[in-house]
């Protein structure tokens, strides 16, 4: 009669791992990087309800809807800007914590001209760095290496890496005093943009 040696599959430090045909099975991937599920939104209600800054573009090909998107907003809004940083704070979260990349980058360009948008915004930012900063952490060092290949992302600012660097100078610049402190406990590799 002859047996086969059957390999067993254990976890790390449990009885089954010291065992003669045991294999150790390694830990599971965390998961940092995988893409979160975005949450459940209004938008259809507001979308009916006629909520959505938009316009009605005619033009040689139709009639066609023109959005005015968060630029626009961000442009015209002036000193009203200020006033409703703190509502902002949870969907700028929610739409970093969903990690899908393009929707960080769209978000931190946002943030970019948030911040330029009026007097003060920076500074008004910084209390909530503890919310915003996290994500930032993790993908900050996320850049793509095309070694002597060209990078098309440069031209798009898709490179989430340089966004994310971007975005911290100019939260620094803008964010006053207190700003580097900040950052610098949220993102503890940052280096600063106004030492030098």
């Amino acid at each position: 009669m002859s047996r086969r040696k059957t390999e067993l599959k254990a976890e790390g430090f449990t009885v089954r791992s010291g065992m003669r045909n045991s294999v150790v099975v390694g830990p599971p991937a965390a998961g940092a990087f995988r893409e979160r599920p975005s949450k459940a939104t209004n938008f259809r209600k507001f979308y009916e309800r006629g909520d959505f800054p938009m316009a009605l573009m005619h033009d040689s090909k139709g009639n066609r809807i023109a959005w005015k998107g968060i630029h626009d907003l961000l442009d015209h809004g002036g000193s009203k800007i200020l006033p409703v940083i703190p509502q902002l704070i949870i969907p700028i979260t929610n739409a970093l914590n969903t990690r899908n990349r393009k929707v960080i980058c769209t978000t931190l360009k946002a943030l970019q001209h948030l911040v330029v948008s009026a007097d003060m915004v920076g500074q008004a930012l910084v209390p909530y760095y503890r919310q915003i900063l996290p994500i930032f952490n993790i993908f900050k060092n996320v850049n793509i290496n095309s070694g002597d290949g060209i990078d098309y992302s440069q031209r798009k600012r898709e490179n989430i890496g340089d966004l994310i660097q971007e975005t911290l100078e100019m939260f620094e610049r803008y964010g006053g005093a207190d700003a580097f402190i900040n950052i610098k406990y949220m993102v503890p590799t940052y280096q600063s943009c106004m030492i030098n």
